[in-house]
């Protein structure tokens, strides 16, 4: 019985990574050094105008932001584009838990004397992580879905290979499967 390799029993091998989630990443990468300078830029102009904890609350999220930020479009990148699942997965966290309600915290907090600029740079930036959230929960799903599929149909061959084919020796219990006696 001749065995088949794994390529041959899949029909095809489909590509797993998101476009449009590539798209949302390559377009945020360039997005964000601007959102960046307008958020300090205003930062400091309205910063002797702030309360003690908001300073303190805008310094820290900036810190928080830009060092999130850079580690989330690196993993997003990797995650998407070389199909692999645990970066992906950190991208997808890192967008859903810190990036997503800081943005919203700093869009919809008016103790924060929003300018129309900076409102409006949060709400492109929140428009983005909102669309990756989404597209890379589905990438994630089906990226998961196929690869525990490929890993099955690979068991399976492999259990194949390893099952006994009738009619021929024995070499283990020393007979055969014709009858004959020794």
């Amino acid at each position: 019985m001749r065995t088949l390799p794994v390529w041959r029993i899949l029909p095809y091998c489909e590509i797993l990574s998101s476009l449009p989630l590539q798209m949302s990443l390559y377009f945020n990468v360039y997005f964000f050094p601007l959102w960046w300078l307008i958020t300090v830029a205003i930062l400091y102009l309205k910063y002797p105008v702030l309360s003690d904890y908001y300073k303190f609350i805008l310094v820290t999220i900036m810190i928080l932001v830009s060092l999130t930020e850079l580690i989330r479009l690196y993993l997003g990148y990797v995650g998407n584009l070389l199909e692999k699942v645990p970066e992906l997965a950190g991208f997808w966290l890192l967008t859903l838990l810190p990036q997503l309600p800081i943005i919203l915290f700093l869009l919809f907090n008016e103790g924060l004397k929003i300018h129309s600029l900076e409102r409006a740079a949060h709400i492109i930036f929140a428009t983005f992580l909102s669309f990756q959230v989404l597209t890379a929960f589905f990438t994630l799903r089906r990226m998961v879905n196929t690869l525990a599929t490929r890993f099955r149909l690979t068991e399976f061959h492999c259990l194949e290979e390893q099952r006994p084919v009738p009619g021929v020796h024995s070499l283990a219990t020393g007979s055969s499967s014709r009858g004959w006696i020794h």
